[in-house]
């Protein structure tokens, strides 16, 4: 809702900028125009609704103005007075609202889904309950549950916002009393760039962390004052994290700055087409780590436009709320290409964080911060017991096939046997790489591929046992078996991958865990029925160059 807020904000003033000839057509205002428009009419953000702007004429006899807006925005915007009759009040409608939460929740959830599914085979089951997003992961680990929380509570958010630094909006605060000051703020100077061969020298605010303060405790007392100075609708102010090397010369944070910034983002991560943890080559990184990433053809264009129209000036990453840095633009950026340096940790820390961003950056951003309002660990009792009676039923069934496999092939059948165990020892390492977790869909798929796999060899004993029958030598119906049961065996198994392949497409949670376990186990089983076999059967009728075959 905030973000619809503020796309209307920039509309309503795009819109009077053109009531009072400051644009022309379809050609956007200018930042001078709009600081124009400012002497005219302001247009404020109403503090505690994140709904609702106040147009507040200067001239009484402007209010009417408004009255092209309201008729141009009259099915999403409510008009209602203001305080006094110079200020004219507009809400987005409940309805609006509505469908604005209703999107958020459906986007948040396909988002989660997307970054649980880049996590692994976790097989997570995702429902919505009114604006509540159920989750229900399975594990034991509680270093994997807390990752996944830590991953799917990330908004990010990524924005390039402008930094303005031709306002010096601290040095006023900073020639004031310091009565008021959070513990730990000080102020200081630096030059900053406002275009080619131009600096200005601008106040920032900074604030120490105490000895027994995390990050995020600093972070929040530093913002709760920040919130009390009011800065203009169309600006705000970022915060980035304050690094200091320690006596090793190691960067350490040591708590928070701030940037002042022009509340319109530039470009958006919606406009990033994709996100890449790299090594950080350059001479200053020491082995560190970033995030490359790649534009859309609409984010390239528009973040050439924005570098070119801002050369020497500061380009601020946003991620979060928080300032990740904010590199000078030295020249025209095309290709569509920016970096995200993952600030002061070691480089192992570095690297955990660059990965994580990347997944959450490629899976998309939450429309809205989401929290946890509740979490539930079912008992261990329930699932173990059902997960060993899975295994149990497997295992019996998987056995008594097996047994009557060795009884009425003989060593054929101790063949398949063999052949059966090795594609679910291969089975089973694949699925440890994907990080799969052990659910009763997987343990179903597991036993139906060790039938699938048996089904195939079934049908090889078979061929060897009706080209024996017709008087062929041992050699011979061993080729002759496997050439003629091979395509009813690539039959089975592309139909089977098909379905696979249907299922993980549009199944979620246990189906897909499912569909995945399905496709490992055919894909493996095809490889075992028809190459190991091969070579075991090889072996037996060319090196121990046997007179008959005991196929039972």
């Amino acid at each position: 809702i905030k973000d619809k807020r503020n796309r209307y904000y920039d509309d309503i003033r795009q819109e009077l900028a053109r009531g009072y000839a400051l644009r022309e057509g379809d050609k956007p205002a200018s930042r001078e125009d709009l600081l124009k428009l400012s002497e005219k009419v302001s247009v404020d953000k109403a503090r505690g609704d994140v709904a609702t702007l106040l147009v507040k004429f200067k001239e009484p006899g402007d209010v009417s103005k408004i009255d092209a807006v309201a008729q141009k925005f009259q099915g999403e915007l409510l008009r209602s007075p203001g305080p006094d009759a110079q200020t004219v009040q507009l809400r987005i409608r409940n309805n609006i609202e509505t469908d604005i939460r209703e999107r958020a929740v459906t986007q948040a959830k396909d988002t989660i889904g997307r970054r649980v599914d880049e996590l692994g085979l976790r097989e997570a089951a995702i429902s919505v309950r009114d604006e509540d997003i159920i989750i229900e992961v399975p594990g034991q680990d509680e270093k994997t549950f807390a990752e996944i929380r830590e991953i799917i509570s990330k908004t990010a958010r990524l924005e390039f916002k402008l930094v303005d630094d031709t306002v010096d909006f601290f040095d006023p605060i900073r020639r004031g009393s310091a009565e008021g000051l959070p513990q730990g703020v000080s102020f200081f100077a630096e030059e900053a760039p406002v275009g080619p061969g131009k600096t200005n020298r601008v106040t920032q605010a900074r604030l120490a962390k105490g000895p027994a303060e995390t990050m995020k405790q600093a972070r929040d007392r530093f913002r709760e004052w920040l919130l009390t100075l009011n800065p203009p609708a169309d600006h705000e102010i970022g915060l980035g994290v304050l690094s200091e090397p320690d006596e090793a010369g190691v960067l350490q944070e040591v708590g928070w700055r701030t940037y002042y910034l022009y509340a319109k983002a530039e470009v958006t991560g919606d406009q990033i087409r994709d996100a890449q943890a790299q090594p950080d080559q350059s001479s200053r990184a020491q082995g560190g780590w970033l995030v490359a990433l790649s534009f859309t053809e609409s984010g390239s264009t528009n973040f050439e436009k924005i570098t070119g129209d801002n050369i020497q000036k500061r380009f601020a990453i946003v991620l979060d709320e928080t300032v990740e840095s904010a590199p000078r633009i030295l020249s025209k950026i095309g290709g569509g290409h920016a970096t995200i340096t993952m600030g002061a940790n070691d480089q192992q820390k570095q690297l955990e964080e660059s990965r994580k961003l990347e997944l959450v950056l490629r899976s998309g951003a939450l429309p809205a911060p989401i929290s946890p309002s509740n979490e539930q660990r079912i008992g261990a009792s329930l699932g173990t017991d059902s997960i060993k009676q899975g295994i149990y039923g497997a295992l019996a069934g998987a056995g008594l096939v097996m047994i009557f496999m060795a009884v009425y092939y003989h060593v054929a059948g101790v063949i398949a046997d063999i052949a059966v165990l090795f594609n679910l020892l291969l089975q089973l390492a694949v699925l440890s790489t994907f990080g799969a977790s052990m659910t009763l869909p997987g343990i179903a798929g597991l036993a139906l591929t060790m039938g699938l796999a048996l089904d195939a060899n079934i049908l090889i004993n078979e061929r060897i046992r009706e080209e024996l029958r017709a008087g062929k030598s041992p050699r011979t119906s061993v080729d002759l078996g496997y050439d003629k049961a091979f395509s009813a065996i690539i039959d089975g198994h592309i139909t089977g991958i098909i379905s696979g392949l249907i299922l993980a497409q549009y199944g979620s949670g246990p189906i897909k865990g499912f569909a995945i376990t399905l496709l490992v186990g055919l894909v493996v089983s095809l490889f075992t029925s028809v190459v190991c076999t091969r070579l075991a059967f090889d072996w037996w009728v060319r090196g121990r160059r046997v007179k008959s075959l005991n196929m039972g």
